[in-house]
């Protein structure tokens, strides 16, 4: 039988994404990453919802591209595919704080762990505003 779920999801986002850079999980209620956690979380909401998509279980790629400001010097690439991957995965099993002021969007998950991501991709495009677009897809078997 052939698989008919929704592979791919794209999504925009406005503002910075969330970035990782510390112990303190950027989850944690009143974190100085909180709104934009939150920001890309309602955007994967939507997007999943509107597509049907379920959370993937096979290896995925992972690709941000950053809509910024020529003059936009924020954090790099490693810090930012970091904090998009620890919002976007199964955030019941990878943490070990309290969710609860997440509401719903602690159930928001594209993928189950971040050690499904076999690929990545970053770039920065100019833009007036900033913004950016998340892409997970899953990675097709070999076959």
């Amino acid at each position: 039988m052939q698989d008919t779920r929704t592979r791919t999801l794209s999504f925009q986002v406005s503002g910075l994404p969330p970035i990782r850079t510390e112990a303190l999980s950027i989850f944690s209620a009143g974190h100085r990453q909180a709104n934009r956690v939150r920001a890309l979380l309602e955007a994967a909401c939507a997007a999943a919802q509107d597509s049907g998509w379920t959370a993937l279980t096979d290896p995925i790629e992972l690709d941000l591209v950053l809509h910024c400001p020529p003059e936009h010097h924020g954090a790099d690439a490693a810090t930012l595919l970091g904090g998009v991957g620890a919002v976007l995965q199964d955030k019941r099993h990878a943490v070990n704080i309290g969710l609860a002021h997440l509401g719903a969007l602690v159930d928001v998950k594209l993928y189950v762990d971040n050690r499904q991501i076999r690929r990545m991709s970053y770039r920065e495009e100019p833009a007036e505003t900033t913004s950016y677009e998340v892409r997970v897809a899953a990675i097709p078997a070999a076959g």
